[in-house]
């Protein structure tokens, strides 16, 4: 074939190459320069972020003609080899293909003999979790105590999977998603190289639709270059990944929101007539409104916004929308998009949505207006007669008291904090819990986002673990709203215990607490525990003379001297 994908053109030969993986690359490099090089590595993250590259490029810089690098040099014999595949020393296995027990028999047969061109023999094993217990079992020992020329380096988008008797024995690097910022960068990059002519504003529809992986972006803007004509348009990047236009999305807002029924179903109907899937106009519509609170209660978080591009329309609309219409909105969406995954006639459950979207804010009908004018002209009548009776002398009325005014009820409380249920915690809170909760925790957020928990887990981005005990830990959140939204959503809660419990074997429960809140909850507690041992040590360590006086005299007749 003459022609080849761009993610395999453009596949990192170098870690600087790697984008968004800085904490994974930075570390194997410092490991490169010091030779402190395990026997074991795994690598696991979400697809297309850059596992497999990682893993060759270490290969290539292990076995590099110049070691210790913290590149590999690509220039020499073995990094050349190693690249095209032409070096048997570097094995790359697939474990979704290869995972019976007389595969990995045959591995350990092997393992034994030196590397024939390069120092370093190296077992790439990719989608490792895909291997039966077999041949876990097979693998386990020879993982543990390779020869001294031999590294494995196992790859996964599914640790959980993973017998712990096999993580124990690597050193594990998390992959995490790429940032929307990281993606449009390489893109940028790519494009210049390939001499592609693109706008900058269809990237950044690409890298959302990629959902942090690379080479997902990648496949897309391969798709959208051969769909343009010269240039990779917003409208190339919106027909290729399905998504609805932030025209539209503005629109059908504005017909929401001035319960304009007849409007929002036009502009449904234009969008399905140009192929949009019910399903994924559902799902943009709710990160619309996610975007929207996002960007009504922290403006300034523009990474966290996911969906939109904040333009003069969706300025002015989030400023007349409330924060509770959002809730309802988002809610109700919710609700037909799991309707919709059990039936065959998706179209009808988002018309339906769409309905009860607009008469969320309706006016009053034609009857409640009627009824209304009555009541005030009964008002107007009473307080007629009421002046007649007084202007007669038949109703005595006493000068009344100026009152004080009333204090503006306070608005904007904010998220109250269970303290108590918090100092219960810390009470019993341990390093161990904690390390436990910390180690699953990336596991745990995976897990939510394959549960279609997307909006709701993006609300952890922010939060990590503080305080543990054996039933139950401390979540602090970034930001106040962000607790306040994921402490009072409780199917969002049980399904982060689920998941806990799942993981860790453990059914702890969560007490959130705002960052700006979390130093001066810990300093009472400790401030408390202080006071408390202090008078317990005073009671302990009172003279038994002086005790036997107090009680004869009283205190206020004495006076203690040391």
């Amino acid at each position: 074939m003459a022609y080849q994908a761009l993610y395999r053109v453009w596949r990192p030969q170098s870690f600087e190459d790697v984008a968004g993986q800085e904490h994974v690359t930075k570390t194997l490099q410092n490991a490169l320069l010091q030779q402190k090089i395990s026997h074991a590595y795994l690598f696991s993250g979400p697809r297309g972020t850059g596992k497999t590259s990682a893993a060759k490029i270490l290969a290539k810089a292990i076995n590099c003609e110049r070691a210790p690098v913290a590149e590999p040099c690509n220039e020499c014999a073995a990094c050349l080899g190693i690249t095209d595949g032409s070096i048997p020393d570097v094995i790359e296995i697939d474990a979704a293909s290869n995972n019976g027990v007389e595969e990995i028999r045959d591995i350990r047969d092997k393992v034994k003999f030196a590397p024939n061109a390069v120092p370093y023999k190296v077992y790439i094993i990719d989608e490792v979790h895909m291997l039966s217990i077999g041949a876990f079992n097979a693998l386990l020992k020879t993982l543990e105590e390779p020869p001294q020329h031999v590294i494995f380096i196992l790859a996964t988008t599914e640790p959980h999977k993973i017998p712990l008797t096999i993580i124990s024995r690597c050193q594990r690097f998390d992959f995490k998603r790429i940032t929307a910022k990281d993606i449009i960068k390489r893109m940028v990059h790519i494009a210049n190289g390939s001499g592609i002519q693109f706008e900058e504003k269809a990237f950044e529809i690409i890298a959302r639709a990629a959902e942090g992986g690379l080479r997902d972006a990648l496949s897309l803007l391969d798709q959208a270059v051969s769909f343009s004509d010269e240039a990779v348009t917003v409208e190339d990047a919106l027909t290729v990944t399905g998504a609805i236009s932030q025209e539209y999305l503005n629109q059908l807002a504005i017909s929401i929101n001035d319960n304009n029924v007849a409007q929002a179903l036009q502009t449904l109907d234009e969008l399905l007539y140009q192929g949009k899937d019910p399903a994924r106009f559902t799902e943009d519509l709710i990160l619309y409104y996610r975007d929207m609170l996002l960007y009504r209660t922290a403006p300034n978080l523009e990474e966290s916004i996911e969906r939109v591009m904040v333009d003069t329309d969706f300025q002015n609309l989030s400023k007349k929308i409330t924060s509770q219409q959002i809730y309802e909105y988002i809610d109700i969406l919710n609700k037909t998009q799991q309707e919709m995954k059990f039936s065959n006639i998706a179209k009808m459950y988002i018309e339906v949505a769409l309905i009860r979207l607009c008469e969320i804010k309706s006016s009053p009908t034609t009857d409640q207006n009627g009824d209304i004018q009555k009541l005030l002209g009964k008002i107007e009548r009473l307080e007629e007669e009421l002046k007649n009776l007084k202007t007669q002398g038949l109703v005595v009325t006493h000068e009344e008291k100026p009152q004080a005014p009333k204090k503006a009820a306070r608005i904007g409380k904010g998220y109250k904090v269970q303290t108590g249920r918090i100092h219960d915690i810390l009470k019993g809170a341990t390093k161990q819990d904690l390390q436990l909760i910390k180690s699953r925790w990336g596991d745990m957020l995976e897990m939510l986002n394959n549960r279609q928990m997307r909006s709701q887990a993006a609300l952890l981005n922010e939060a990590e673990p503080v305080a543990a005990s054996n039933n139950a830990f401390v979540l602090k959140f970034k930001y106040e709203i962000h607790c306040q939204m994921a402490m009072e959503n409780h199917t969002f809660l049980e399904a982060i215990s689920s998941i806990l419990q799942e993981l860790t074997g453990m059914n702890y429960q969560v007490a959130g607490i705002p960052e700006n809140q979390w130093n001066d909850v810990r300093e009472d507690y400790l401030k408390n525990s202080m006071d408390s041992e202090e008078q317990s040590h005073e009671q302990t360590e009172e003279d038994p003379f002086i005790a036997e006086a107090k009680k004869i005299v009283g205190t206020d007749l004495m006076e203690i001297k040391d």
